[in-house]
């Protein structure tokens, strides 16, 4: 068994060292235990209920209401709401948008600037919102490593959450699917983690492909696939599921469990064999959930659950297997607060999506499932929201319900192209097919909304929220090979430019400044960075205002625009406790632009701006001026311009909760 990879793709086994440390620390039965803080409350009859709905968009949600489109949004304006255009976050990307919603602080506060940040000491991306460690302490008899300690997730998310100062007024709160709230922050508050949370890999989703017929794979940061060169032999195929590092052995080897499938021999059938359970899918069928087990050593498993899709018998073997999800009736990794919460839900609903992002667009961008085959998927992570929210408002009678949709920020990743003719990956054929996705997710969240307004009281407040909108991204911006044709960054061996990977050419002792992460650019800074060499004060300051005034200077030669809008110098928008850990510029990109596919991870390929051919084509690295997220309430707005932080101290405000001073924001519901 082999695996095909893009020859100059990213490491993942490099990059995803806090990946392998999440797998040590499901090894040694690394949850985080917390220690809840008891508090009195007394029963409240105030109700809020509030839908964080990933994505939508403020233009696109007004033209399909005046078309009549969007029942339950005209419905909630109709009885005496307000809608404001929202605005985002600086930069307004997911993690640092709902992060600037749960703390009410700007990224200067809650300390999360990007989706990868990177280690000073030796500059190396690393993911922003957690961190994770194996046990501290161990004993090695043999080849055998026992801990006597275990491992710990934490949050690497500044400030106070808003259900944990609901918390300390006695407000009862249930927050169902947060996004970045991995691991949960600590409470006694119903919580389920959000976006952030990993697969039993401890990776962001990595899906397995078994076919006869492999193809070469772009690789994700954080995420992606596997592909696995098999045979069919007399009508089997004998295959793998990877699992987590095992912690417990000296040379930390991947688990793996063996199973085979067996096809038959007229028909588009296969029976699959697995940890003695067996189960028949026909060609195109999903198997439902499976539950598997990695042995580590003989008193010690990690449990995990997955999906079998069976695309094609023959000619072509062809089996997707997704990720494999925590297993929340045994979960290897914190899920909940109280952590009995999420098997409560496995209970009342069997095996469910625990994976922060469950729709897996790298197999979709890879050919891996067909457009259809991802909706499909998608569709299930739907209608299981769905299920759920209706089981939350079933048993709502107090405090706050707030409960997340990640359909439409996915779909419009991936569907975007489809609806924009002038994008390099627009294709007639597709259009005709999946043109309206992305009309038809805002009516799937329209229906979530018309669930919550059918069983909200007439005094409970319901708000509407997105983090940001959404626009078309034609065209990438490389900004490490910006920095070197522009004097700011020197490579070692300037012949291997298009080879560099993880800033592995770059001669630090003559680079200025470096970009990591999706809209983040640092400065080399003596005493700052490892082999910093720019002084930090009136050095530093002259270099960052003219790199911000070149960059907000740059025109795309092929369509005559400036891509980037803004270059916003970090010291004079962020506010905050943290605010020296922040990306010294951060870029805020025009519509159809973003950083490109290869820069974030210290990639220096020759073109600074290229064609985003790619199905991954809309998105919202844009400067928050352009793509604002939308407030629905069914109450009127005191403010033109509310922000995310603003409705965090309206969430407070509508049950007379005092606001923490380090909360920016001012209530707006009147």
């Amino acid at each position: 068994m082999s695996e095909t990879k893009k020859p100059a793709a990213l490491s993942r086994r490099e990059f995803l060292k806090a990946g392998a440390a999440a797998s040590a620390a499901a090894g040694l039965g690394g949850a985080a235990r917390f220690v809840p803080k008891v508090y009195g409350r007394a029963r409240t009859a105030k109700k809020m209920i509030v839908l964080g709905l990933d994505g939508l968009d403020p233009v696109l949600t007004r033209r399909w209401m005046d078309e009549g489109r969007l029942p339950a949004f005209s419905r909630l304006l109709a009885q005496g709401g307000d809608f404001r255009p929202l605005g985002t976050s600086l930069p307004p990307q997911t993690p640092v948008a709902w992060s600037n919603f749960i703390t009410g602080m700007d990224p200067g506060g809650h300390a999360i600037f990007d989706f990868i940040h990177r280690d000073p000491k030796d500059y190396f991306p690393v993911f922003s919102s957690t961190e994770t460690t194996g046990a501290s302490k161990t004993v090695r008899i043999g080849k055998t490593v026992i801990p006597l300690s275990s491992g710990h997730v934490r949050s690497l998310r500044r400030g106070k959450t808003f259900w944990q100062v609901l918390e300390d007024a006695g407000v009862p709160s249930t927050v169902f699917k947060m996004p970045t709230n991995y691991p949960p922050a600590e409470t006694k508050q119903r919580t389920l983690a959000g976006m952030n949370t990993p697969d039993v890999k401890g990776s962001y989703g990595i899906f397995n492909y078994y076919t006869n017929t492999p193809p070469t794979l772009i690789q994700e940061a954080g995420g992606g696939g596997r592909v696995h060169d098999v045979y069919v032999v007399g009508n089997r195929v004998e295959a793998e599921l990877p699992g987590p590092t095992n912690s417990f052995r000296t040379d930390a080897p991947e688990t793996t469990i063996p199973f085979q499938v067996f096809l038959d021999p007229e028909n588009a059938v296969a029976k699959v064999r697995i940890q003695g359970r067996e189960f028949v899918l026909k060609e195109r069928e999903w198997s439902g959930w499976v539950r598997v087990r990695f042995d580590l050593i003989p008193t010690q498993s990690v449990h995990g659950m997955c999906l079998f899709y069976l695309k094609e018998v023959r000619p072509r073997f062809k089996l997707y297997v997704s990720p494999v999800h925590i297993d929340p009736a045994k979960p290897a990794l914190p899920l909940s607060t109280p952590e009995s919460y999420a098997r409560e839900l496995e209970k009342r609903f069997g095996p469910y999506f625990t994976k922060g992002l469950p729709a897996d667009t790298s197999a979709l961008e890879n050919g891996v499932l067909d457009e259809a085959e991802f909706l499909e998927l998608d569709n299930m992570v739907y209608q299981e929201s769905l299920a759920m929210l209706e089981y939350e408002l079933g048993r709502f009678d107090e405090g706050l319900l707030f409960f997340y949709f990640s359909n439409a920020d996915q779909r419009q990743h991936m569907f975007w192209r489809l609806t924009d003719p002038g994008h390099p990956a627009y294709r007639e054929d597709l259009a005709r097919h999946f043109g309206g996705v992305i009309e038809r997710t805002y009516g799937e969240m329209d229906r979530a909304l018309g669930l919550a307004l059918g069983r909200a009281g007439k005094d409970t407040v319901v708000l509407v929220l997105s983090d940001h909108g959404f626009a078309s991204f034609r065209r990438g911006f490389n900004l490490n090979t910006w920095l070197l044709q522009n004097g700011y960054h020197r490579l070692l061996r300037p012949w291997k430019q298009a080879e560099s990977q993880l800033f592995d050419n770059t001669d630090w002792t003559k680079s200025r400044a470096y970009g990591v992460g999706l809209n983040s650019l640092y400065v080399n800074e003596a005493g700052r960075e490892r082999d910093g060499i720019v002084k930090p004060g009136p050095d530093k300051d002259n270099l960052v205002r003219e790199i911000a005034g070149k960059l907000e200077a740059l025109t795309d030669p092929k369509t005559g625009e400036r891509p980037i809008l803004k270059a916003f110098v970090s010291r004079d928008v962020y506010h905050g406790a943290n605010v020296g850990q922040a990306p010294d510029i951060v870029l805020g990109f025009n519509r159809g632009y973003r950083i490109s596919w290869q820069s974030p991870l210290g990639g220096f390929p020759r073109e600074v701006l290229e064609d985003n051919t790619q199905k991954w084509s809309g998105d919202h690295m844009s400067a928050p001026d352009v793509l604002p997220g939308i407030a629905f309430a069914n109450r009127e707005f005191t403010a033109e311009a509310p922000v995310l932080q603003d409705l965090t101290a309206s969430v407070l405000g509508v049950f007379g909760v005092e606001k923490p001073r380090e909360m920016t924001g001012t209530n707006v519901l009147g």
